[in-house]
Order: structure tokens, then C-alpha cells, then sequence
């Protein structure tokens, strides 16, 4: 799995948690915000979709252009633990387990393993998966209404300490928020590549089982352990 669509995965997990539905006339932002605030778990089904912009060669009348599409199901649990399924056309499966993240990949029977802090370290996710607030971290600014949904934009906050000013992997993230739900995802890199993610079906706070982020390699799997 390219980097760029592990990071577009750990970006999404970290915004995938819901609580009580709230009004539509309520700003996107708001919804966000209660959306964040009182999520425990949450699943559902996911279509994820990498675009570009059209070549020099090719028409430009046509907008972005889907050079590749997964879809499969999700799981969350606050704080730090997610399955991201993917199913159609290939099955992987990305696993936080809270202490490290584990990538399986059923064609390749390979499992990559590496700490869950260094890996989640330039995503969102480090925020989001714990207790701290949203505004804390991001600037929450309104955006446009379109398919249906009011959408946020989440420009992240600077930190004179930090060494790194860019850490994030893009420049844009934005969300689609409809009746306290968000529906779809938006993440630009600096490339102009974008990553669109549509939700569906998506159940609030249901019960896990305790082994729902557990993974064991098969026998006769390749393991990888990265430090």
C-alpha cells in the first residue's frame, strides 16, 4: 500500500468517531465538533478514491481523474484502535491496536508491523484518537455547501516549538458533514492529488468485542517488524 494512502487512511480514522446527531441547520463545524467530542465507536463502509489532475495530454474539461478506487469497512474505538478494511479489488487491512499499527496484506501474506506512536506521529490521528480537544489543534474554518453537505476545513495550528512546520502530509483536509455525520473526506497533498473518502452505513457507539483489533499472522506468513 502506497504511503501516501496509509497516511490518507490514518488522517481518516482519526476524524471517524460520532455521538449524538445534531440538527442540519447547525454549522458543519459544530457538528464537527460534537461529532469529535462525544464519539466512543463507530463502523461502517467506506469507497476511498485517489484523484490527479488531468495530464497535458488529456481533455482538462473533465475534472480530477480516479486513477484508483478500495472499498471495504471500517471499526473505531476511542482511544487509538481502528481497523480499516479494505476488500474490493484486493484485501488488506490497515490495524491500530493502540500500541502499534499492523498492515496485512492478504495477496502478498505479509504483515508489516511498526509502533503505532511513530507511525500515527505526522497524522491527525495522534490528536484526534485521544481526549484533547479538536480546537486545540486546528483551526476550524466553513466552508462551501455542496452535494448536500456542509463542509469544514481543518487548517492545523502552528507550533513555534516544533522543528518540523509541515509535518502533515497535506495542505488541505476537508470534511462533509450531514446531520452530525461525516459523510465524506477530502485530503489534498501538495502534489494536487486528492484522496476523496464516501461513508456509509455508519453505526455510532456500538459494542466491541475485546479481540475486535487483535491480529495474528497466518502460518507460513512473511512478518515484518519495523522499528
Amino acid at each position: 500500500m502506497p504511503q501516501f494512502l496509509i497516511s490518507a487512511i490514518l488522517t481518516i480514522a482519526s476524524l471517524l468517531f460520532s455521538g449524538a446527531a445534531l440538527s442540519q441547520a447547525d454549522s458543519g463545524a459544530e457538528q464537527l465538533r460534537q461529532f469529535v467530542r462525544n464519539s466512543k465507536t463507530a463502523e461502517g463502509d467506506f469507497v476511498q478514491q485517489q484523484l490527479r489532475a488531468p495530464k497535458a495530454n488529456e481533455p482538462q474539461d473533465k475534472g480530477l481523474k480516479v486513477v484508483r478506487q478500495t472499498q471495504g469497512h471500517f471499526v473505531f474505538q476511542r482511544p487509538g484502535r481502528f481497523v480499516w478494511e479494505t476488500q474490493k479489488p484486493y484485501e488488506q487491512k490497515l490495524i491500530a491496536d493502540g500500541k502499534q499499527l499492523i498492515l496485512w496484506d492478504k495477496d502478498l501474506n505479509q504483515a508489516t508491523f511498526r509502533p503505532a506512536g511513530q507511525a500515527l506521529a505526522s497524522t491527525p490521528a495522534a490528536i484526534l484518537f485521544g481526549e484533547t480537544s479538536l480546537d486545540q489543534h486546528f483551526d476550524l474554518i466553513e466552508g462551501e455547501e455542496r452535494l448536500g453537505m456542509k463542509w469544514v476545513n481543518l487548517t492545523p495550528k502552528k507550533d513555534p516549538k516544533a522543528k518540523d512546520k509541515n509535518d502533515l502530509p497535506y495542505t488541505k483536509i476537508s470534511i462533509g458533514m450531514v446531520n452530525g455525520l461525516p459523510k465524506a473526506l477530502e485530503l489534498t497533498d501538495g502534489l494536487g492529488s486528492v484522496v476523496l473518502v464516501t461513508l456509509d452505513k455508519i453505526q455510532l457507539n456500538v459494542n466491541l468485542p475485546a479481540n475486535r483489533f487483535t491480529f495474528t499472522p497466518p502460518a507460513g506468513a512473511e512478518v515484518l517488524r519495523l522499528n
